[in-house]
């Protein structure tokens, strides 16, 4: 389930102050590295893991209770209890609704062994106060009826469909269903369709009842808080829920040892071919897991995974991944190739399984080891550097067994040998213990021996862990305080750059570089030559192969993604004080001299053939590309110009490797340059650093911004049949003649967060909470900062046979939006909202890096979303109705479904 404010105004922000101090903290029970356990007299275990450097805070309470702990005919129970969470409490009448309302980052997840609700907010203690007492009402007090349960059930059921539309969640699903004969493992979390919809709402309220409960739930709090003032109100929240009378008995089933390969095939419509193979394995907290993630990305990593190597470097697919989850009870890993249309099954089978099985004639040696490791110690590093990622991986610990797993798991990795990684691959990655195909009787089985989940408590009672990491500074996020704190910089050929320097924990670092050039005659018959240029400058630099620059940014405890199209080359990265100047290098070497290696180029081609190829059968995207093409007002050969599908193809097939090479020596450089860094680093020597590597470097192509045109398309409906899909896409957008300084545009902002900018709007509400058509619906304002050209969208995906109920509910609510206008209390939980969510938004140093060199490229600061601010706060509802009625007009709507509509569609294609 997902809840998330709209994220349209980043810009938008107030800054808090920090919580007051309470009394001293007592010992905690235990404390690793930072994070504290305190267990209240009631059962609760608290976890608390502060961190002054984030102006934000993560309540996250997880529930141990998942799909594994479902009873016969109650699939789908746990998780269809966690969209009831959301419906209200006596004291809450829409939990979602007041979420929305305070903009709170708010999300909900449910899997085999754990369910767990986290929000996300602005560090204040009025926030962290009602986000405690809110999981306190819905622990014990929530609003479980046989209406809302009535209405959830066709969201349930179009989410069911999102899934049975994707090959990779069709296949997961049955995959798992044939590997496990008894045990739960073998349930899809979201259930059975008719468990789900026959569902006893007695039954349901004594699960909750029975698993929603203080003894059986781990609260994490992370973030900037007084720890002595959280654990103050958590006792005076969670902590007053009374002690349960009732027993909870642990689940017993255990799957028998396989004596035979199994197989199952799944046949659908399109042309997406997967393979995949899945082995019975160990309980994520057992030793041998360690070992098995290792292996996992000596398997799988591109470019020197065994598999990457044997499929993809062989032409037999076009990529290769795992899907390993820990849990709580012995478990499995699986291995998946994705294949092109011309790439054969059979072969692409053989080579994956000879190579999956055969490692005993191949033993692991350390160089892919030493790789493996350094990946996961690296994003080990990134984890415990961000409060909300620290609180949801102490999740997955939690739900194996103990937090302190978590540590413990990145100890085991430390210590890892080839012989251990040797041993796991030779005991589980045997063909008795693999699912692919049907059964084949064996006259001598090779049986693997699963060992049970150990004593978790034993393993970890005398844990200690390592030195914390160093905190960060208690960093105001206002914008007056990020434009005194930032620097600004002109390099020696004219770029821009905008560093932030800051006490930040583990003394993390993002930043956010982009470069343009060109103008639309230079650029003419580029568009894929741009896109792609940019994809192959990590596939090889001067000196380095792809495999290289893979293990130096591992090395450099870093992460590295490079984008491109249009006339821009995005990159965007993360790093650590004393890694950075090296990784600025390394950036530099991969812009200014890539190698282009023709292998990679090929293997690139092929993957986007595929990947095409998997859009003609994708709702979503064949609705968003009919939409964009409706909207097109630029001819074949300009770079802005929107193609077919199969004109995107032709394209693809006839771009050259030369081609590229020439595009980067023509257009790449740095005059047009924006950098800007968010962190923890040296702001003179960086900036040194960067007119070093940068400064000097000019494109040889003229530059000149790329003007838009407002379009002008014939409003409409346009109906895609796509055969055999279970889900349905609706994509609608409405051309308008603004810019964001424009004296309406914080009244429209306001405007589209009521329509569908979140939960609250009134196209979710409609369309989900009201007529439960639709898991996901709303809308959205894009609107350019130099001239006047924006779209207004609106979205939503649904069951086809739903078609004539989505069109009148949409229909419907943008008439009684023009008839009726707006509350005074919807214009108050709008501005609340925004101002919250751009606040949070700062607080995350990613989010402010790309910011700040967006504001680079517009030639403004932050006077200007300070300004905004100021305005959103000073519009009134008069002002959103008048906008309202000045800009929506439904009837000039460009609208496109896209689904399995058959006979439905000429009816369809007309008007309310």
């Amino acid at each position: 389930m997902r809840i998330q404010t709209l994220g349209l105004l980043l810009v938008l922000a107030v800054s808090q102050a920090a919580p007051a101090r309470a009394a001293a903290l007592p010992a905690p029970y235990a404390s690793v590295e930072g994070v504290s356990e305190y267990r209240l007299d009631n059962g609760l275990r608290l976890l608390l893991a502060p961190d002054a450097s984030q102006a934000a805070i993560t309540v996250n309470l997880t529930y141990l209770v998942g799909s594994r702990h479902e009873s016969y005919g109650e699939t789908g129970m746990a998780h269809l209890l966690e969209h009831m969470m959301f419906k209200g409490t006596t004291r809450i009448a829409n939990v979602m609704d007041e979420l929305s309302r305070r903009g709170m980052q708010a999300n909900a997840t449910t899997f085999l062994d754990r369910t767990n609700y986290f929000e996300t907010f602005p560090a204040d203690d009025d926030n962290l106060a009602w986000a405690l007492r809110m999981e306190a009402d819905r622990m014990t007090d929530s609003r479980i009826a046989r209406a809302d349960l009535d209405r959830e059930f066709s969201v349930v059921r179009n989410e069911m469909e999102m899934g049975e539309s994707d090959p990779f969640r069709a296949l997961w699903k049955q995959l798992t269903a044939v590997s496990f004969d008894w045990h739960n493992y073998g349930h899809n979390t979201i259930g059975a369709r008719s468990d789900v919809e026959k569902v006893r709402i007695d039954n349901l309220r004594a699960f909750y009842r029975k698993y929603y409960q203080p003894d059986n739930a781990v609260l994490v709090i992370s973030g900037r808080f007084d720890p002595a003032r959280a654990l103050a109100l958590t006792r005076d929240s969670l902590g007053a829920v009374p002690r349960p009378a009732r027993a909870l008995t642990p689940t017993w089933t255990e799957e028998p040892q396989r004596d035979g390969a199994r197989k199952v095939t799944v046949r659908r419509a399109g042309d997406t071919t997967l393979l995949a193979a899945l082995y019975h394995a160990s309980a994520g907290s057992h030793p041998d897991w360690a070992a098995l993630q290792a292996l996992d990305h000596i398997l799988t990593n591109a470019p020197s995974g065994r598999l990457y190597q044997a499929l993809v470097d062989g032409r037999h697919a076009v990529k290769v991944s795992a899907l390993s989850p820990a849990l709580a009870e012995p478990g499995y890993v699986s291995y998946w190739a994705t294949l092109s249309k011309g790439q054969k099954p059979a072969e692409a089978r053989r080579v994956m399984l000879a190579t999956l099985e055969d490692i005993r004639r191949h033993p692991i040696v350390q160089a892919e080891l030493d790789r493996a490791r350094a990946a996961w110690l690296n994003q080990f590093e990134q984890t415990v550097s961000d409060p909300q990622a620290l609180s949801l991986a102490l999740t997955e610990a939690i739900a194996l067994g103990d937090w302190r797993l978590f540590f413990l798991e990145r100890d085991r990795i430390e210590r890892l040998t080839v012989a251990d990684v040797q041993k796991v691959a030779e005991n589980y990655l045997k063909p008795s213990n693999r699912t692919l195909g049907e059964y084949l009787p064996t006259p001598h089985p090779d049986r693997s021996a699963i060992p049970p989940a150990p004593d978790v408590a034993a393993m970890v009672k005398d844990y200690q862990g390592k030195p914390a990491l160093a905190q960060g500074e208690n960093f105001d996020p206002s914008p007056a305080n990020i434009e005194q704190r930032s620097r600004k910089l002109t390099l020696d050929n004219g770029a821009e750059a905008a560093l932030l320097p800051k006490q930040t924990r583990g003394h993390a670092v993002s930043g956010y570089f982009s470069f343009a050039f060109g103008d639309a005659e230079s650029l003419a018959g580029q568009r894929l030559a741009s896109r792609l240029t940019a994809a192959m400058l990590d596939k090889g630099a001067a000196g380095l192969s792809q495999a290289d620059i893979a293990n130096r940014i591992e090395q450099l405890k870093s992460s590295l993604q490079i984008s491109g199209s249009g006339q821009e080359v995005r990159v965007g990265f993360t790093s650590q004080r004393d890694t950075l100047p090296q990784l600025i290098d390394l950036i530099a070497r991969l812009l200014r001299e890539p190698s282009f290696p023709a292998a990679e180029f090929d293997k690139l081609r092929e993957a986007n053939r595929t990947r095409l190829a998997a859009l003609r059968d994708n709702p979503q995207a064949q609705a968003a590309r009919a939409l964009g093409q409706r909207l097109n007002r630029y001819p074949a050969g300009d770079i802005r110009h929107v193609p077919a599908l199969d004109e995107e193809l032709a394209e693809l097939n006839a771009v050259g490797l030369e081609q590229l090479r020439r595009f980067h020596r023509g257009f790449y450089g740095a005059g047009q340059a924006r950098l800007a860094l968010v962190g923890d680093f040296d702001a003179d020597a960086i900036g040194r650093q960067l007119n070093q590597r940068f400064g000097d470097w000019r494109s040889a192509a003229p530059y000149r911004r790329l003007d838009d045109k407002l379009p002008q398309p014939q409003a409409g409906r346009q109906l895609l049949q796509i055969a055999d899909k279970a889900n349905a896409a609706y994509l609608a957008a409405l051309p308008l003649a603004v810019q964001d300084t424009d004296d309406d545009y914080p009244a429209l902002l306001l405007a589209n967060h009521i329509l569908g900018g979140e939960s609250q709007s009134r196209l979710f509400q409609r369309l989900r909470q009201q007529d439960g058509l639709s898991y996901g619906a709303g809308s959205a304002l894009s609107v350019d900062s130099r001239q006047p050209v924006a779209s207004w969208q609106l979205y939503a995906i649904y069951a086809p046979q739903n078609l004539a109920k989505l069109q009148h509910g949409v229909g419907e609510e943008l008439a009684r939006l023009l008839r009726d206008g707006v509350s005074a209390q919807e214009v108050a939980d709008a501005k609340r909202s925004l101002l919250q969510s751009a606040q949070l938004a700062r607080a995350q140093d990613d989010t402010l890096s790309r910011m700040l060199s967006q504001q680079l490229d517009q030639g403004r600061d932050m006077a200007f979303q300070a300004a905004l601010e100021r305005k959103l706060q000073q519009a009134t509802p008069a002002d959103v109705n008048a906008a309202l009625r000045r800009y929506l007009k439904p009837a000039s709507l460009v609208e496109v479904y896209a689904g399995d509509f058959a006979a439905k569609a000429p009816a369809a294609l007309k008007r309310d």
